[in-house]
């Protein structure tokens, strides 16, 4: 079985889309993820992460 967890991006470092990595917030808990797989994603936005990576953007209320 997997777990996807969502969080918010918090910030982004580097420009190359394939090594592009996010700060994001898990409610409270501050985790680095690839967001190689979402380069459409930006600060504030919702993201499902699953080891490590982004998998796709959500919105507000499907996170919560």
């Amino acid at each position: 079985m997997c777990l996807a967890i969502p969080g918010q991006i918090e910030s982004i470092s580097g420009d190359d889309p394939i090594t592009r990595m996010g700060r994001v917030n898990f409610g409270g808990v501050i985790k680095e993820a690839s967001l190689a797989y979402v380069p459409e994603a930006q600060v504030g936005e919702y993201v499902i992460v699953h080891a490590g990576f982004a998998l796709s953007t959500v919105d507000e209320e499907e996170a919560q």
